[in-house]
């Protein structure tokens, strides 16, 4: 009887051992770690057990490296563009790309300055010329002489024509600036190109100086670009400021006088230039060989004639007083046919020049009588004036 219930007694043990290895093996400990270890199996067991899991990996990107990766044997490293490759050489590339660098912040700060001068122009010829309308709306139907309206316009008109000509001196500053950035460039240049050819260099330092050189030839026509910029800007607007200082200058007279005062002074055109020079051939115009009472030679920019003019006039006025002027504008029949046109062009606008000058001088428009011709006798545009 105690056999039998022994017996009872370890099959009962067993059938709970069994239960217990039954337990562990469907569920899993939540612990996270098998106290007996990790149990040995094969790779075949493995493979026969577990489905193998598909994994997409996605095409490789093309790596930063900070430092020079491994590559074959013979072959150079591939660097950033500027990292020095620690010869003689590449250290002189990193320099001379940061010149590079400061160059072209110099050449952004002249570029700035440019866009700001150009809008400050812009402004101010705006309101030029709104005064400027506003004051001949108003001659156009007449005022009162000496209008203090006007005359307050008229200064206000001079003010901004001014800020326009002060500009001129700050773009021919900005104009040094960027020849002397333009010198510096040329000289980064030259110094690329020198460094080919010293010893010491592997083929990765001979890869940057092709990159450097690119970029200091883009920049070096940059410098071209806004040096030509500045280059027509300051020729238009020299051209420009002369040009409306002497239609102020004459709209001065007019808000003198209360009314436009001979608009022919302001915009004479020469279209019956021929016809005016037939009408005083056949009256009294001057005849050849007829000595003149004043030649103005334009054989040079900035002619200064003008007090010459008025002694000559004045003496003129002194012993005829109700004398009357013939101003021919007379160019050389030299050249070509264009050169001819052009040489004509050139005189005509010499003699509006005389003819506003007469007009400042209180000389009544009506006693001032203009043609041109050309002659094969002058070597240069010239202007006489004859008495009558």
């Amino acid at each position: 009887m105690k056999f039998r219930q022994y017996s009872i007694v370890l099959f009962g043990t067993a059938l709970l051992a069994g239960c217990s290895f039954a337990d562990e093996t469907l569920w899993p400990s939540l612990s996270g770690s098998d106290p007996e270890g990790p149990p040995e199996t094969s790779a075949s067991n493995t493979a026969a057990t577990s489905p193998p899991t598909r994994i997409d990996i996605p095409a490789p990107k093309e790596p930063t490296f900070s430092t020079p990766p491994q590559t074959a044997r013979g072959a150079s490293p591939t660097r950033a563009v500027g990292q020095s490759s620690g010869t003689f050489v590449g250290r002189k590339v990193a320099q001379m790309r940061t010149d590079l660098g400061k160059l072209q912040r110099s050449i952004g700060g002249l570029n700035t300055r440019m866009t700001q001068i150009s809008a400050q122009n812009i402004d101010a010829s705006r309101r030029y010329h709104d005064v400027v309308a506003a004051m001949n709306a108003k001659l156009q139907v007449g005022t009162t002489p000496g209008n203090p309206v006007l005359v307050k316009q008229w200064n206000e008109a001079q003010q901004k024509l001014e800020q326009i000509s002060e500009s001129l001196g700050r773009m021919d500053k900005l104009s040094n600036d960027a020849a002397g950035e333009a010198g510096l460039a040329a000289w980064l240049l030259d110094s690329v190109r020198a460094t080919y050819a010293l010893s010491g260099a592997v083929d990765e330092d001979h890869r940057q100086l092709r990159v450097l050189e690119d970029e200091v030839n883009r920049t070096v026509v940059l410098i071209d670009r806004v040096l030509n910029e500045l280059s027509e800007d300051v020729s238009r607007q020299t051209t420009y400021v002369g040009n409306e200082r002497r239609n102020l200058t004459t709209m001065s007279l007019a808000v003198k006088n209360g009314e436009l005062y001979g608009t022919s002074l302001v915009n004479r055109a020469f279209a019956q230039s021929q016809a005016l020079a037939s009408a005083a051939a056949q009256s009294a115009g001057p005849t050849v060989g007829e000595r003149p009472l004043v030649v103005i030679r334009f054989d040079r920019p900035n002619i200064d004639f003008q007090q010459a003019l008025y002694n000559a006039v004045s003496r003129a006025l002194e012993r005829k007083p109700n004398a009357s002027f013939d101003l021919v504008a007379v160019s050389p029949k030299r050249g070509s046919p264009a050169q001819a046109a052009i040489n004509s062009t050139h005189s005509k606008r010499n003699a509006e020049s005389v003819l506003r000058t007469l007009a400042d001088m209180g000389l009544p428009a009506n006693r001032v009588k203009l043609s041109s011709r050309s002659s094969q006798d002058v070597e240069s545009n010239e202007v006489q004036i004859f008495v009558r």
